[in-house]
């Protein structure tokens, strides 16, 4: 796969790696983002990496009402000081965070937070699927795994795409900030209501 400048760019936007480093986990990875993140993490190169151990314990408790008091969101994101919880660039991706839980409703914020159970139950939904479309066993496995990545990109937030830009996940755009504001930050936990929801007529 060719490795563009678009790609190199947004990869050292993420982790302040430099060019040829950028290049070169990307090639390694055959142009896959995350391969190329978690590439330059095990070499110990990306900001993002270098500052995950890094206590969070300021933030921000970000709180969004939307369509009119419809829905309500509260995320709370956590950053190492209290001067960069006060930053303009902190605040406006606590702000977008939001406005992402309220449009798309993820239930998780990573995928290490599903249950095995539901993992279990969707993978077993995914089987009966490609079974009754008449796929062969071989051929049904990697169906699976690939509606298993599908659900994990709808429920978990950090897989989910930027609802400003579809090329960009929340994870890519957490990782711009933390290259950014130089601290570690932490979507640690969300809330999201919509009004009636849960009941039955």
């Amino acid at each position: 796969m060719e490795i563009t400048t678009e790609m190199i760019k947004e990869l050292r936007a993420a982790t302040n790696a430099g060019v040829l480093d950028c290049r070169k986990a990307l090639t390694e990875a055959n142009g896959d983002f995350q391969k190329a993140l978690d590439w330059l993490r095990e070499k110990g190169m990306a900001t993002a990496a270098k500052r995950s151990d890094r206590t969070a314990s300021n933030g921000v408790v970000e709180l969004y009402s939307h369509g009119g008091g419809r829905v309500g969101v509260m995320v709370e994101v956590n950053c190492e000081t209290d001067f960069v919880a006060r930053s303009e660039a902190f605040r406006a991706f606590a702000h977008e965070v939001a406005l992402q839980i309220a449009a798309q409703a993820p239930q998780y914020v990573s995928e290490t937070e599903i249950p095995e159970s539901v993992l279990a139950h969707e993978a077993e939904i995914a089987k009966k699927r490609a079974i009754e479309e008449g796929k062969p066993e071989a051929v049904a496995v990697r169906i699976v795994e690939g509606r298993l990545n599908k659900f994990k990109d709808e429920v978990c937030l950090l897989r989910q795409s930027y609802i400003r830009d579809e090329e960009t996940t929340i994870e890519k755009l957490l990782h711009q900030t933390v290259a950014s504001t130089g601290e570690n930050i932490v979507i640690r936990r969300f809330a999201r209501w919509e009004l009636g929801e849960g009941l039955t007529e």
